[in-house]
């Protein structure tokens, strides 16, 4: 017997649909005939969008059309009203959930992760597991369910970051977890992870199957979230979730995974006071955190970046839990470089809550060196003529149980098509980049290339502190400079306390607008100039910029320790970047600090230069230890100083150089080392080299590739020249060059008057 689905609530219609073949409920000629009219899929009774059509065969082909006499217009605006209603009920409402297919597969999985793992992603996981695997599944299993820490660092690619997704998807649909925290090096990087998650619980058909309270309203979503504030299960709302940034699974009676959220965050962003308010208005914070490779190449190459991570996973990520619980944490991990955040939360003597893990790819390596030397040479001959690595591996199949004696390798599945076993793999990593094989694959990086004897590093420039307050001037000065670097974003700025004899003392340095953080970078400022400067334009923002910084710094006092003030001598803007150069003149004519201002061009003088020693005096210029003064020339009414950027940079850091007590000796306020980090940075972010040329020797200095900025070493370079036009001089360099005399001719005397 037909029934008739006029006298059914759209609710009752899912119910109806769930359980009755669609000929049942129409006919299944009207079916077809109105199909290519309404647009819609057909053969499937549980589809959504089958659904849709039904009800809107019910509003719109079942009732009687509106009589011409009576009020048409406000007829078929109510059936167009109750047809957008029954089509938006009818849509949200997912109806019954399917059953369980394999009820024993799923609560054996609830327990064992392995198993969860293998079963539920066969694809991810098809090869089979290493016995470092294990011990990693294990120490997971083990966090997620009873709580700790646990940090590991696998080889590149050995699948940890897709084991940490599985651990999260296993920890919210068991209830192992109520909320996890994803958190990446970035924000961006964290979102990629929640992205892949969200993948498997959209279109594994293995999880919809024995976790349908989970999956199936999930799917009915049909990847629009802006379905997810209407959808209903049983007349209520599921209060499901469906964002970049967070997954809220959906509510539904009796799942343990009811409400469970899934969120993510980057290390150096907002991760404090993270929480979520349930529909039943419980608040929730994060119970497991899962951080993956929490550090980049950049970060990693920075001792002050490394701190500061550090002192975050210490702080605001186990504190996440809040008061009086306990948080469970997985880190997978990667070293990159000696003494890296990875490598000193992998030490236990230093972390050992964290359970540092440390995997590599070949825990042996082969005996025979003679026959792997001799693939060494096949296998560059072979690529060079673009025969790939044919020669090489026939060679590898001919000597094979003798190139792999000694060899102890961790996962004997892993290789590519074109190779024979798991230890020719990492040979063929380790030739391609032995420093990036020791790092990446072997988690025990090559140690950093061992500086000059005459090179400062970041620890010895950051130790060399006096004690003294910021921004209090020693006795024995009567010399107060200060540079400012300009660049788009922000003012670098330094102010030095000198002597006569050249010995110095960093008494204030920073950047305008003030970051607020002990490490920064000029990319990553925030707020920058603009931002703060509102309503102008970059030069605008400089200009601003300029003004309130040299109000501040040289329009106070600044007390030595006899009790005297003193005021800034000589401040020095530079004047090179980009389109600051005009600006910056503007500046030092216009400021009320105008007669303390100086434009400066540092200028790069090479072995094949013309020294500063050589060059001319024009008539007005001043002329100082690798500086000079022009006289005013062109459309600049203001005088400018330009200064040898490489004597003064060799200079400079021969002062950091001299040990404390000595004269010519440069020191940093403070007592404590961690604070100049970032500033040590700077100061060592260029190398010298030493090069010949026209009969000369000269220190040229260049950016180290891993350095990111190097402005208050710039700005401690210009203090220092600002000194030296102050009159400070350093002993033994104040000895002028001895003249050369002209030769003369005989012919020359005898015209000569007596």
């Amino acid at each position: 017997m037909a029934i008739d689905p006029r006298q059914l609530r759209p609710t009752e219609l899912v119910r109806l649909l769930n359980s009755t073949p669609l000929g049942e409920v129409i006919g299944e000629r009207q079916l077809l005939r109105h199909r290519s009219r309404a647009g819609f899929r057909i053969g499937d009774d549980r589809h959504v969008d089958l659904l849709r059509y039904v009800a809107w065969l019910v509003q719109v082909r079942h009732e009687p059309r509106p009589e011409p006499e009576d009020d048409p217009y406000g007829l078929l605006k109510e059936r167009a009203r109750a047809r957008n209603a029954a089509l938006s009920l009818a849509g949200r409402d997912i109806g019954e959930l399917p059953a369980v297919v394999n009820p024993e597969r799923k609560a054996k999985a609830s327990t064992d992760f392995r198993f969860f793992c293998k079963v539920y992603f066969p694809f991810t996981f098809h090869l089979a597991w290493s016995p470092d695997h294990l011990k990693v599944i294990a120490k997971i299993e083990k966090a997620v369910q009873h709580g700790g820490l646990f940090a590991m660092a696998m080889p590149r690619g050995s699948g940890k970051t897709s084991i940490c997704e599985c651990a999260c998807i296993w920890a919210v649909l068991y209830g192992h977890r109520d909320f996890v925290c994803l958190i990446g090096s970035d924000e961006g990087h964290a979102m990629d992870m929640l992205e892949s998650i969200k993948t498997e619980l959209d279109g594994n058909d293995l999880l919809l199957e024995d976790f349908p309270e989970v999956v199936y309203p999930i799917q009915c979503l049909d990847g629009i979230a802006n379905r997810c504030s209407g959808q209903l299960y049983q007349e209520d709302r599921t209060h499901i979730g469906w964002t970049a940034r967070e997954v809220v699974l959906p509510t539904i009676p009796d799942s343990k995974a009811s409400g469970a959220i899934i969120k993510v965050a980057g290390i150096t962003g907002r991760i404090r006071g993270m929480k979520y308010k349930r529909a039943d208005g419980h608040s929730v914070r994060p119970s497991l955190v899962v951080l993956d490779d929490p550090q980049t190449d950049e970060s990693a190459r920075s001792i002050s970046q490394c701190a500061t991570r550090e002192s975050i996973l210490a702080g605001a990520v186990l504190g996440l839990a809040g008061p009086g619980k306990k948080i469970a944490g997985v880190m997978p991990c990667t070293v990159i470089r000696p003494e890296d955040m990875a490598d000193i939360i992998l030490d236990r003597n230093k972390h050992p809550q964290w359970q540092g893990e440390r995997t590599k790819m070949v825990y042996s390596f082969p005996t025979n060196e003679v026959l792997w030397a001799k693939y060494t040479e096949i296998r560059a001959e072979s690529l060079r003529a673009e025969r790939g690595l044919a020669d090489a591996t026939e060679f590898y199949r001919q000597n094979r149980e003798e190139m792999d004696a000694g060899s102890v390798v961790a996962w004997s599945e892993r290789y590519n098509h074109d190779e024979l076993s798991a230890i020719q793999h990492a040979i063929n990593l380790r030739l391609q980049d032995e420093r990036a094989f020791w790092a990446e694959y072997q988690n025990e990086p090559l140690p950093e290339e061992t500086p000059q004897e005459d090179e400062l590093t970041v620890d010895q420039v950051a130790a060399k502190t006096n004690r003294l307050k910021r921004g209090d001037v020693p006795v024995g000065c009567n010399h107060l400079t200060m540079f400012v670097d300009v660049q788009a974003a922000l003012l670098y700025y330094i102010v030095t306390a000198w002597e006569d004899d050249f010995t110095g003392y960093v008494i204030d340095y920073g950047a305008h607008p003030d970051q607020r953080r002990g490490y920064f970078t000029l990319r990553d400022a925030r707020p920058t100039m603009s931002q703060v400067a509102t309503g102008v334009g970059l030069e605008g923002a400089i200009y601003a910029g300029l003004e309130e910084l040299t109000n501040r710094c040289l329009g106070r006092e600044w007390h030595r320790d006899d009790g005297a003030s003193m005021r800034i001598e000589r401040c020095l803007i530079d004047a090179n970047w980009g389109s600051s150069t005009d600006v910056v003149y503007q500046f030092c004519r216009q400021s009320a600090h105008s007669a303390l201002l100086l434009p400066s061009h540092g200028r790069f003088v090479g072995a094949s230069s013309v020294p500063f020693s050589e060059y001319k005096r024009k008539l007005g210029d001043r002329v100082g230890l690798n500086w000079r003064i022009p006289n005013v020339q062109g459309k600049r009414a203001v005088r400018h100083v330009v200064f040898d950027t490489n004597y003064w940079k060799s200079f400079t850091h021969a002062r950091l150089s001299v040990a404390m007590g000595d004269r010519g000796c440069l020191s940093l306020f403070g007592d404590n080392p961690t604070l100049h980090r970032l500033f040590a940075e700077h100061i060592t972010a260029e190398y010298r080299v030493k090069t010949e040329g026209r009969g000369r020797t000269v220190d040229e200095w260049k950016m180290r590739p891993a350095a990111v900025d190097n402005h208050w070493l710039d700005c401690l370079v210009g203090c220092a020249v600002a000194a030296s036009i102050q009159g400070a001089i350093l002993p033994g360099t104040d000895v002028k060059a001895p003249q050369r005399r002209p030769r003369l001719r005989l012919s020359e005397l005898q015209h000569r008057k007596p």
